[in-house]
């Protein structure tokens, strides 16, 4: 069996990839069968039903998850349970990296699981072909979540809302929005009220996109009493005639319907009492039991049956759950499983009663292409049974839908309803798409409306442009005060699930579900130099350091020596660990950028030129090993000829620029007499101390430059 996929798009200008909403039917585009559409937008992904293709066997039967990363997948939403829209959710939820949340109605969930348990035992295929095991059934059905209509969901960023859509028990349409953006998905939708269910409702408020079927085209359904009454007579005519009559039917959905109409029809014709109505399903006594659990979801007609009694108690029905149970002598009508003559029970009652010509045939749904029960409908002369053998076909064949499927006027005006300027049409074939599509467009071009159709074929994407303006809100102490017009707003922007809000940091906790941290860096360098050396080198770049004992908790003993860097960043050298230092600071951008600097100053003291001694004086602490004052002592000679070229560079400097200067080698000072004003500068700190402000500026001026002038710069 081979697929016709083309990858194509529908082009739109180059705009930023993140803007794009996508939608790729990987089922039910041009077709009708395996509905599986997959939604895209700002990095999230929902697929749209699960189906698989009634008139395909194994992998051919479903929809194109070989295109995607099933993994990608954050939420799959179900609309019923039909077989074309979820067959394929065990498949993708036991067989694939699917790892998403799945969601259906009550309702939905309920008969999901008996409706496929049935489909896996008729399935007229070899184990190879099995798509799934009864196991991997019921291990997705755990998984799945049920929702009721009008409640709302919201998944990481996706909401998502059910609504009634007719057609069967439970049916919802799904109206999806991200960051801000509106798709409604119809799903199978009808907005005919019947005799037990409510027509589809319509969402209040704007949709951006809207999904929808075109399973009729262009074609209207005959009034629901003229139909009724066609199909009552027809049948009437085909027992009368001692016929058998057939009606293949799915387990579930439009079977209730007829169930009801028949068994109020035989109970006002007393003359076809003795002729027996077989509704032919293993699912009948479970579905109808899930049926008057859920009596409120329908209308208020069956409502009030109901109150009275069970409308799904039949007086005229008998349940059959197998061939063997039937004795098939004269007339009856037998309403079997399942609806498009594939297999099973209705598949064997037609290869059996098709040579008969007082046996009638009446198909009552949708016939997808492909089927037996699409070409029964051309009333060929002979087809091909299970077995391979030729039947011929004379008995009579009928259509009557009672599919609950939108017809043309009722797709039409629920479209214009909806107001959407996009709409996709999926769940058609083509040609009844193309000319539903024509109809729509004729009539919007014709009212001068800006809507635009897609028809996607199966793997083709549609690419939707929608920039949404970005707006945060203040809340919580912030939103006290109304913000006006260029006055400064300070506070805290929370993103979270598409949506902007600008906060205290005092309201993060509770407004903001979030809790505030501190985060300590610390780093470990090799260093062989003196702490003394450091510390001096330190002090050159970033002035004065703190340096202080460290002493940490008894039962570790340790100890050692600390500088503290702009009382930001603390250094230290633990005692027998004299050739690392540990670097430690609060982590933020602006101390990991002093970090750095600090930690650049320390890798360059080895190598640097400029390394001298903080002061000739010995030191306040004794900190060093014997090891570490050695060294220092070795070093010693050099430093104090380094001191001396700097204080006499700088005693020249001062003279050349102030005149005679006094000096102090000892304590390496130098005091500048200005007009009975002084000024002593520090040649080791670079320092300046004077009464007089003006010549203190002077002064520290002119330091500065013989700073940079005799300091050369370090080698990093």
């Amino acid at each position: 069996m081979a697929h016709h996929k083309r990858k194509a798009e529908y082009e739109i200008p180059v705009v930023d990839e993140n803007d794009l909403l996508k939608l790729t039917p990987l089922g039910a585009g041009n077709e009708v069968g395996r509905s599986s559409i997959l939604l895209e937008y700002k990095g999230k992904t929902i697929l749209l039903d699960a189906g698989i293709h009634p008139a395909y066997n194994g992998l051919a039967s479903l929809p194109f998850f070989d295109e995607i990363d099933p993994a990608s997948i954050d939420v799959l939403l179900v609309t019923h349970f039909h077989v074309d829209h979820a067959a394929a959710v065990p498949y993708l939820m036991e067989r694939t990296s699917f790892k998403g949340r799945v969601f259906m109605t009550h309702p939905t969930k309920a008969i999901y699981k008996w409706l496929l348990s049935d489909y896996v035992r008729v399935s007229n295929i070899g184990d190879e072909d099995q798509l799934y095991s009864e196991e991997d059934l019921i291990n997705s059905f755990h998984r799945i979540e049920a929702v009721d209509y009008h409640q709302q969901v919201e998944v990481e960023g996706i909401k998502f809302t059910s609504f009634n859509a007719g057609h069967v028990l439970g049916a919802a349409m799904f109206l999806i929005e991200i960051a801000g953006v509106k798709v409604l998905y119809t799903g199978d939708y009808s907005r005919e009220e019947d005799r037990h269910l409510m027509a589809a409702e319509k969402p209040e408020g704007s949709v951006d996109v809207l999904i929808t079927e075109s399973t009729y085209g262009v074609q209207s359904h005959e009034p629901r009493l003229a139909k009724e009454l066609r199909f009552t007579s027809l049948i009437h005519d085909i027992v009368g005639r001692g016929g058998r009559c057939l009606m293949p039917v799915f387990a579930l959905g439009r079977a209730q319907e007829l169930l009801l109409i028949l068994d109020e029809y035989w109970d006002a014709h007393p003359e076809l009492d003795s002729i027996p109505i077989y509704y032919a399903s293993s699912l009948a006594k479970k579905c109808m039991a899930v049926y008057q659990t859920y009596i409120n979801m329908m209308n208020q007609r069956i409502r009030k049956q109901f109150a009275i009694s069970n409308p799904f108690i039949f007086k005229h029905i008998s349940n059959l759950r197998n061939v063997e149970q039937f004795e098939d002598s004269g007339p009856c009508v037998m309403m079997a499983s399942p609806g498009m003559l594939q297999n099973g029970l209705s598949r064997e009652l037609f290869e059996r009663w098709a040579p008969d010509k007082k046996n009638g045939l009446v198909i009552t749904g949708y016939c997808v292409e492909n089927t037996l029960a699409r070409q029964a409908m051309n009333e060929p002369q002979d087809f091909t049974a299970m077995d391979g053998r030729k039947v011929p076909l004379r008995m009579s064949v009928d259509y009557i839908s009672f599919s609950a499927h939108v017809d043309f006027t009722q797709n039409s005006k629920f479209i214009e309803e909806v107001k959407a300027p996009h709409v996709v049409l999926v769940h058609g074939e083509a040609n009844a798409m193309f000319r539903l599509k024509s109809a729509l467009q004729s009539r919007f071009s014709e009212r001068e409306e800006n809507v635009k159709v897609y028809t996607p074929k199966n793997c083709e994407t549609v690419k939707l442009h929608f920039r949404g303006e970005k707006m945060a809100k203040t809340i919580g102490t912030l939103a006290a005060k109304y913000p006006t017009e260029n006055e400064p707003l300070n506070g805290i922007l929370v993103a979270k699930d598409f949506q902007l809000n600008i906060m205290t940091p005092e309201d993060l906790s509770e407004l903001g579900g979030l809790i505030t941290t501190v985060v300590t860096q610390r780093q470990v360098v090799p260093f062989n130099a003196g702490i003394s050396l450091l510390k001096w080198h330190l002090e050159m770049m970033f002035g004065t350091i703190n340096e202080s004992s460290l002493e940490k908790a008894a039962k570790s003993g340790e100890k050692g020596t600390v500088l503290r860097v702009f009382d930001t960043i603390d250094i230290k050298q633990l005692e027998g660990r004299n050739n690392q230092l540990t670097l430690e600071w609060i982590g933020n951008a602006m101390n990991d950028m002093i970090a750095d600097s600090v930690l650049a100053v320390i890798l360059s003291v080895d190598s640097s030129p400029a390394s001298v001694k903080a002061s000739t004086h010995p030191c306040s602490h004794s900190h060093g090993t014997t090891t570490e004052n050695q060294e220092m002592g070795l070093e010693h000679d050099k430093v104090q000829q380094q001191i001396d070229m700097n204080f006499q560079d700088i005693v020249a400097f001062l003279t050349e620029q102030f005149g005679e200067v006094d000096t102090d080698e000892k304590e390496h000072t130098v005091t500048v007499n200005v007009d009975g004003s002084k000024a002593i500068v520090d040649s080791l700190k670079f320092s300046v101390k004077s009464e007089n402000e003006t010549l203190l500026k002077r002064v520290s001026d002119v330091m500065q430059r013989i700073k940079m002038a005799v300091n050369p710069i370090p080698a990093f």
